[in-house]
C-alpha cells in the first residue's frame, strides 16, 4: 500500500469509530418508543436503522456533507493531519460526555473541532459560523419545544378531557395501524439522522481524500462523497448493534411513559426539524437536543414547568451542552498548534 493511502487510512478509521459511536447513541431517539412499546423486535433494529441512515445520507445528505467538507474549513486545508486531529478531538469530547452520562451532539463538537484549525489558519468564515450555524443550534430546540408544548396543550389535553382516558388509550394502542405509525416514525427519524450526522465523518474525509489525491473536478467530490458515505453510514448500523440495545432499553422505558401518541409527536417534530436543517441549509445540527426539547415540551404541557425544569438532570444536560463544544474547539486548537510546531502541517 502506497504511503498516501496509509496516511488516509487513519482518519477513515477515526471517522468510522465516530460513526459507530453516533450509531449507538442515535438508535435511542429513533427506536426507543417503538421498542419500548413492543412493536418491533430488538434483533431487527440495527438493520433497519443502518439502511434508513444510509438512505438519508444518500438522498438528503449532500448539503450537510458539503458544509462539513468545505463550509467551515476550506477544502485545501483538509489534510490527513488536520482531519485526524479534528475527528480525534470530537471523539475525546464525546468520551467525556459519555462518562458524564449525558447524550451530546456530535455535530456541534465536529463543527467547532474544524472551526479551530480554520481560525488557526486565519480562514474562518465567521459569518457562516456565527450567523447561520450557531443560531440554528439554539433556534431548532426552541422550535421543537414550542411545537411539542402546543401539541401537548391543544391536542393531548383536550383529548384527555373528552374522555380519552388511559384505559381507552391503551385499548387504542393495540391497533396495528397505530403500531405501524410508530415504526414508520422510527424509520423517518433514522433517515433524518442519515441526512445530517453521517456528514460529520463523510464530509471531512471526502474533502481530505480529494485534497490529498490532487483531484479538482466537482464530480470527483461527489463520487468520493458517495464512497465515503458508503463507508461511514453502515458503521451507524454496527454502532446500533453493539451499543444501541442498552440505550434503547433505558430510554424506551422513559419515553413510553408518555404513551405512543406523544412518542409519535416527539419523533415527528425532532425528525422533521433535523431533516429541514439538512435539506435547506446543510447545517450540522443536534438530534439529541431537538429530541429532548420535544420531550420537555410535552412534559411541561402535562406537568407544568416547575416539575420539569427543576430536575437536576435537565440542568446537567444544559451545562454539558454548553461546555462540550468548547472542549472540542480548544482541544482541536491545541492539537493543531502542536502538529504545526512538530512540522506535520505544510500547506499554509
Amino acid at each position: 500500500m502506497s504511503p498516501i493511502y496509509n496516511q488516509l487510512l487513519i482518519p477513515y478509521l477515526v471517522a468510522m469509530a465516530l460513526a459507530i459511536t453516533m450509531g449507538g447513541s442515535g438508535t435511542a431517539p429513533a427506536f426507543s418508543a417503538s421498542y419500548g412499546a413492543n412493536v418491533i423486535r430488538r434483533s431487527l433494529i440495527p438493520g433497519i436503522f443502518g439502511i434508513a441512515v444510509f438512505l438519508g445520507a444518500f438522498v438528503a445528505g449532500k448539503n450537510t456533507a458539503t458544509t462539513m467538507g468545505n463550509g467551515i474549513l476550506p477544502a485545501n486545508y483538509m489534510t490527513f493531519t488536520v482531519v485526524s486531529v479534528a475527528l480525534l478531538s470530537v471523539a475525546i469530547t464525546l468520551l467525556i460526555a459519555n462518562i458524564s452520562g449525558i447524550p451530546q451532539s456530535t455535530s456541534q463538537a465536529a463543527v467547532l473541532a474544524f472551526a479551530a484549525p480554520s481560525l488557526y489558519f486565519n480562514k474562518l468564515d465567521s459569518g457562516k459560523l456565527f450567523y447561520e450555524i450557531i443560531p440554528t443550534w439554539f433556534i431548532l430546540p426552541i422550535i421543537s419545544f414550542i411545537l411539542s408544548y402546543l401539541c401537548g396543550k391543544y391536542i393531548y389535553k383536550p383529548m384527555r378531557r373528552r374522555g380519552f382516558t388511559m384505559q381507552r388509550a391503551q385499548n387504542e394502542n393495540l391497533n396495528p395501524v397505530w403500531n405501524t405509525i410508530l415504526i414508520v416514525m422510527s424509520i423517518y427519524v433514522s433517515f433524518s439522522i442519515g441526512s445530517n450526522n453521517v456528514a460529520n465523518g463523510a464530509g471531512p474525509i471526502a474533502a481530505m481524500t480529494i485534497n490529498e489525491l490532487g483531484l479538482q473536478n466537482e464530480n470527483d467530490f461527489m463520487v468520493i462523497l458517495i464512497l465515503s458515505s458508503l463507508i461511514v453510514a453502515p458503521c451507524f448500523g454496527i454502532g446500533s448493534s453493539l451499543f444501541g440495545h442498552k440505550i434503547v432499553k433505558n430510554t424506551g422505558k422513559e419515553i413510553i411513559l408518555f404513551g405512543k401518541f406523544e412518542a409519535v409527536i416527539i419523533a415527528f417534530i425532532s425528525g422533521s426539524l433535523l431533516l429541514l436543517a439538512s435539506v435547506t441549509k446543510g447545517i450540522p445540527s443536534s438530534l439529541v437536543q431537538v429530541n429532548i426539547a420535544a420531550i420537555l415540551g410535552i412534559g411541561v404541557a402535562k406537568m407544568g414547568p416547575k416539575n420539569i425544569f427543576n430536575k437536576t438532570q435537565v440542568k446537567r444536560f444544559f451545562t454539558m451542552w454548553m461546555i462540550a463544544p468548547i472542549i472540542s474547539f480548544l482541544l482541536s486548537l491545541l492539537l493543531i498548534y502542536l502538529a504545526d510546531m512538530g512540522g506535520f502541517i505544510h500547506n499554509h
